[in-house]
């Protein structure tokens, strides 16, 4: 969601913070803004909309100070004002915050601090917790032994908060310090060589360092040029956990493509491949999975599967239900996870819970993997980013081993969710009833998955005529059935995101039961009509919308017989395994809906209103 950079060090901190700062651009925002520790002072510049807005008004001003913190913004208290930008001063001055989250009792908080005289320019909740800082930090209790007045006035304002929280703070008074904390969002202090940076995700630091440390829930760093220091809310030590992020600075580069979201789709056999990798059996006949901490035995007693996510990736999850209970013979369940625990759903014990998030740092699925957990049940995650809090909190899991993925709209992220999902469906099925031969029909498919993309990807050209044909329109219905029903639903969530038409997924056969009414010259059909058992069934809803004048797009397989006349655009894919025709699926929706969005010359990469990553609720 929001974006925190800061820094502590030798070097100019606002050069290191506008760098910082356009590398999480992709998360989504609409304001920014730096504060620079200056001659005993901070000074603060903030701007409506992007970092290269930012960048300029920065050049204006002298900022030469080696101690500093910057902020993306996406709003949620008070609407896209430079007042509402961060970072935030207390009324008295002494304080710059920047914060991630929702502190939900700001307004009483807020409304004590006014009999106290303390003053506000903005409506945000932040500022609120700035001036709270200030309002500890002036009652000049001493502070425990050795510890900074800053840093305890901090630790008291927090022990006050409710919510969730990233934060960084400078204080005027102790101009070679920086503090910070989180509870449910994201920071990662990276420690460089005389120098420490602090991030809400690790891109804004691999240009200098890939040296990192993840902060826990309820825990507080303090910074200074020359060391930092853990400490819980209770005042406990805490000995830090020194990571390596296994990815370089340039593979958050665009390397040639227009966008990073053209780049993350043709990146997908590679990403497959490395998803993939070391995860089959020496005799090929099934998956391996060195994480789930679970033995086989353990798995064999398992009732249900219980899958929790949110977008994209909840996509990903309808598809490995339709293959874990068509191979497996399992019952599955898929909740969103924003209301699996606001409902009190009965589940067998014997039930074995997944989330899946690319980030690992999604709200609602944190929440629902916590509660899981409260309630008893193992949890294992699928995410794609080592360290990240649901990875850390899981009991087990599979990492995903794409690299990074910088557009907002998931390509890469989601084939390979589908990938360890169709992979998963294998394991189990070979734990209860598969055969040794359909195990070995079922690898050499997965395996074979990245040349199928390969094939797919040569039909960019193609997807792109029909895209510009098309980009006019303001409403697409996206239609398929069995495990090409959730492509459909991805297909029309791609769409409106980068390309803000209007898109709507339904199963084939639903369009009888109401959609149908949606149907005119002015209202295409994407159909996924894939050679098999229901084809005709397929062929049946397109005539139908044919009848009533509704332009159709095909996406069908090789060897799959069209009536003549009956699509207006037909996209061909290779025949394939139904464990992967979902994968090579996805792959036209995705080109179709980028080449849209480009042709309507929208933002592909940082759609309007969006985030990457959901850290608030």
């Amino acid at each position: 969601m929001c974006g925190i950079v800061g820094y502590v060090g030798t070097r100019k901190a606002a050069t290191i913070i506008l760098e910082g700062l356009k590398r999480l651009e992709y998360r989504g925002y609409d304001s920014a803004g730096l504060a620079i520790i200056e001659g005993g002072k901070i000074k603060v510049v903030k701007t409506v909309g992007r970092v290269e807005q930012l960048a300029k008004e920065v050049a204006k001003v002298h900022l030469t100070g080696t101690v500093g913190l910057g902020h993306t913004r996406w709003a949620t208290h008070g609407g896209v004002t430079v007042a509402n930008a961060h970072p935030h001063l207390s009324s008295d001055g002494k304080f710059a915050l920047i914060h991630n989250g929702v502190i939900e009792n700001y307004s009483q908080i807020k409304a004590f601090l006014l009999t106290k005289g303390y003053t506000f320019t903005s409506e945000t909740d932040t500022e609120v917790l700035c001036n709270l800082i200030a309002y500890h930090y002036a009652k000049e209790r001493k502070p425990a032994a050795g510890e900074s007045a800053f840093l305890e006035s901090v630790r008291k304002a927090l022990r006050h908060v409710e919510g969730t929280y990233g934060i960084a703070a400078l204080c005027a008074d102790f101009p070679d310090q920086m503090v910070a904390a989180r509870k449910a969002s994201p920071l990662i202090l990276g420690v460089g060589e005389n120098e420490y940076l602090l991030a809400s995700d690790a891109s804004a630091l691999v240009s200098s360092t890939r040296n990192v440390v993840y902060l826990k829930d309820g825990e507080l760093v303090l910074i200074t040029p020359k060391e930092f220091s853990i400490s819980t809310l209770d005042q406990a030590d805490v000995s830090p956990v020194v990571d390596r992020i296994d990815w370089k600075v340039e593979d958050a580069n665009m390397d040639g493509f227009s966008h990073f979201m053209e780049k993350e789709i043709f990146e997908q056999p590679l990403a497959l491949e490395n998803a993939m990798r070391g995860r089959f059996s020496e005799d090929s006949s099934t998956a391996l999975f060195g994480g789930l901490n679970l033995t086989p035995a353990e798995l064999r007693q398992v009732d249900r599967f219980m899958f929790c996510a949110c977008g994209t990736a909840w996509h990903a999850c309808l598809v490995a239900e339709h293959l874990i209970e068509r191979f497996a013979r399992i019952p599955v369940e898929v909740d969103y996870s924003s209301e699996f625990r606001y409902r009190n759903a009965p589940l067998d014990p014997q039930t074995l819970f997944f989330v899946v998030s690319q980030s690992g740092e999604t709200i609602d699925t944190l929440a629902a993997l916590r509660e899981a957990k409260r309630k008893g049940y193992r949890v294992m995650a699928i995410n794609n980013v080592v360290g990240s809090s649901i990875a850390r909190e899981a009991d087990g899991g599979i990492f995903q081993h794409v690299g990074p993925e910088i557009g907002v709209a998931s390509t890469k992220a989601f084939t390979s969710q589908l990938l360890i999902g169709a992979m998963v469906a294998l394991y189990v099925a070979r734990l209860r009833d598969m055969s040794f031969n359909d195990g070995v029909d079922y690898v050499k498919a997965l395996k074979g998955v990245p040349d199928l993309v390969r094939q797919a990807l040569k039909q960019a050209a193609h997807i792109k005529g029909i895209a510009q044909r098309y980009a006019h329109y303001q409403d697409f219905l996206f239609l398929g059935r069995l495990s090409l029903f959730p492509i459909a639903l991805e297909g029309a969530l791609k769409l409106k995101e980068i390309s803000y038409i209007h898109s709507e997924g339904y199963p084939a056969a639903e369009m009888k039961h109401g959609p149908i009414a949606l149907i005119s010259e002015k209202c295409p059909s994407v159909f996924f009509a894939p050679k098999g058992e229901i084809f005709n069934k397929v062929v049946s809803s397109m005539q139908e919308i044919k009848a009533r004048k509704g332009p159709v797009i095909a996406i069908t397989t090789e060897g799959a017989e069209l009536p003549p006349g009956l699509a207006d655009e037909v996209i061909t894919i290779p025949d394939c395994h139904e464990a992967v025709l979902p994968i090579v699926a996805t792959i036209p929706i995705q080109l179709l809906s980028y080449y849209i969005a480009v042709e309507r010359g929208c933002d592909v990469d940082k759609p309007r209103n969006l985030a990457k990553s959901v850290t608030v609720e």
